[in-house]
């Protein structure tokens, strides 16, 4: 018998890798089997590559909603980063004001007194004449260094068909701020102030106020008077006014979003009007019974609509009217001064000393740390000189709330930094 062969046996294998024909994501890294032409988990195509195609696209989802063309590992958290910059940007507060005649330096000593204290980035809204535009530009543009605000100017605009008879109204393109929420359509709230306002603590402080209006509230003012016996609408006006001094427009804090969307009910016709229609109808009727131009308006419409008004306190728009005749703004006297109104023209003349001496003080502060550090005990020293006067004898409240804004914002030196 031949032998007997043995089966041949087929050689042996080595085993494979258990990495052998797998792929990673180059997105979720997730390990597919070498038959997938796509991640199983985020549905990436096999061998795409881990760079972005678009650096600039920004995703911050869970990794298995990334589009297939942004990368997993090597740009995720930059591009996460810069998401979440892109949907919360830093809210810009918008400020207003609008200047005519001999009113550059004025307006600028407040911008200046906004800028020095505020935390959020500001954006600057000038309304004014057309021969100030260039000194405006030049003035500020040299404060570009600061970064921490923007500006657009703008040239005084009223309806074509009754542009004089605004302008002339009260004083020259005071009444421009009653336009504001028709020019500035894009802007959702804004802060108007006269040219005579200078800002003792951040601007910050009273935009937040946009937050406690109530759904019915459009605007927020302070009152003309916090004493009746020396009222000037409880005992002159021939007019409707709000409340029972009236309000004061020279700090104004606006929703303009709610304003261009209300209807007002007004004492003209049963019909309510939006702000754009009914400006002119109330001038029309009034106009020879108002004292104080766009005030004396604003006054009327919150009459009628009471609800839309939000008050704040006295010392959000401290005047003099607050001390001449002895002082009657509680608030100010327990936590100073928040923004001083220099209006009757006091930081030109010398009949209310304490308000230009913050004036002074304030425009001729620079930038600097230090400077600014260092404006208290000068001032205080030019306001204990003014104790002959009713508001210069309670000079304290002039620095209360300046000297804290100062140690908030300028407390640490640059060498402790």
């Amino acid at each position: 018998m031949g032998d007997k062969k043995s089966p041949t046996r087929p050689k042996r294998q080595p085993k494979p890798s258990s990495d052998e024909g797998y792929w990673d994501c180059s997105v979720c890294t997730f390990r597919n089997s070498a038959e997938a032409f796509k991640c199983m988990m985020c549905d990436v195509r096999k061998g795409t590559s881990t760079r972005c195609k678009d650096f600039s696209l920004c995703y911050w989802n869970p990794y298995w909603m990334l589009p297939s063309d942004v990368c997993g590992m090597n740009c995720f958290w930059e591009a996460a980063f810069r998401y979440s910059l892109k949907i919360q940007p830093v809210e810009k507060m918008h400020l207003a004001v609008v200047a005519c005649g001999e009113r550059l330096e004025e307006t600028m000593t407040m911008l200046k007194s906004a800028i020095i204290f505020s935390m959020k980035p500001l954006q600057f809204h000038i309304f004014a004449e057309d021969q100030l535009h260039h000194s405006f530009k030049d003035r500020l543009d040299s404060w570009s260094f600061l970064q921490t605000f923007n500006y657009t100017l703008y040239p005084i605009t009223f309806p074509s068909e009754n542009a004089a008879e605004w302008k002339k109204l009260f004083k020259p393109c005071a009444s421009q701020r009653l336009f504001l929420p028709l020019i500035l359509k894009e802007v959702d709230s804004l802060l108007y102030v006269d040219t005579d306002i200078l800002f003792l603590r951040p601007v910050d402080d009273i935009w937040s106020l946009l937050k406690k209006f109530n759904s019915t509230q459009i605007a927020a003012m302070a009152p003309e008077h916090e004493e009746p016996r020396i009222g000037w609408y409880n005992r002159f006006a021939r007019h409707p006014y709000y409340g029972k001094t009236g309000v004061n427009s020279g700090v104004m804090l606006m929703n303009m979003t709610r304003m261009r969307r209300k209807y007002f009910k007004n004492d003209m016709t049963t019909v309510r009007l939006q702000w754009g229609d009914i400006l002119m109808p109330l001038l029309k009727k009034y106009k020879l019974n108002i004292t104080w131009g766009d005030q004396d308006l604003l006054n009327i419409v919150f009459f009628h609509n009471p609800e839309s008004l939000f008050v704040f306190p006295c010392q959000w728009n401290y005047r003099p009217d607050h001390c001449i005749y002895g002082s009657n703004c509680q608030e100010a006297e327990e936590e100073g001064i928040f923004i001083l109104h220099g209006n009757r023209g006091v930081y030109h003349d010398d009949k209310q000393p304490a308000f230009r001496a913050v004036y002074e003080a304030l425009r001729n502060c620079s930038f600097e740390d230090d400077n600014i550090r260092s404006l208290l005990k000068p001032l205080e020293l030019e306001l204990q000189k003014t104790v002959h006067t009713y508001c210069g004898k309670i000079y304290k409240i002039f620095i209360k709330q300046l000297a804290k804004s100062v140690r908030d914002r300028y407390a640490t030196s640059p060498k402790e930094k």
